[in-house]
């Protein structure tokens, strides 16, 4: 996270945001932002499976980028969604929260269990910026194939290789390489995938 700016900075909150440094969500601009992604959300989330047409409709709404062939499934929650991109042939099981004040970028043919956590923001250690409500976030990049089990929570600033596998309950608190199982918290590389077709 970068360190708090001085008084004298002139960009507007939600450009801090973007740009990866402390902000204050307290925001006219951004909380406009999230108002609307929140009532597409709301839409989203109560649409039923025989709605796939107006489901479809919502997420690309909603979203900054969905593929081809994607299917999540309600209810999922998000900050923004515009800074969602999601490739083709990807499922997302129930309960999906992404968090994207920073960018969340999956790649193709990705599987999300259900509860699965994308959190990418991040919030002050010392006490005195954080009670003065400052924060920022960091992106999350997932590759394509990538299998992300139920209940699964992946940490701000975070990338996964291609063809991983993410255990079930597991925290993933730094980067993944292609190709390997990884467990636990913090999830742990078990075994690599390297070698197997």
């Amino acid at each position: 996270m970068r360190t708090l700016h001085a008084m004298d900075d002139s960009r507007t909150m939600r450009e801090r945001m973007l740009a990866g440094d402390l902000y204050i969500a307290d925001d006219p601009e951004i909380g406009e932002q999230s108002a609307a992604a929140l009532d597409l959300m709301a839409a989203y989330n109560a649409t039923t499976v025989r709605q796939a047409p107006l489901r479809r409709q919502l997420l690309e709404e909603l979203l900054g980028e969905v593929g081809e062939g994607t299917e999540i499934r309600p209810p999922v929650f998000v900050d923004y969604g515009a800074h969602i991109r999601i490739g083709a042939r990807c499922f997302a099981n129930f309960g999906l929260v992404a968090l994207d004040v920073a960018p969340i970028t999956i790649g193709d043919d990705v599987q999300i269990g259900p509860n699965v956590q994308l959190l990418t923001p991040t919030h002050p250690i010392e006490a005195v910026p954080r009670r003065q409500k400052w924060e920022a976030a960091q992106p999350i990049t997932i590759g394509d194939n990538v299998w992300l089990g139920g209940g699964a929570i992946v940490l701000p600033g975070v990338t996964i290789g291609e063809n991983t596998v993410v255990g079930a309950g597991s925290v993933v608190t730094r980067d993944l390489p292609a190709n390997v199982v990884a467990v636990g918290n913090p999830a742990r590389v078990v075994r690599s995938l390297a070698d197997e077709g």
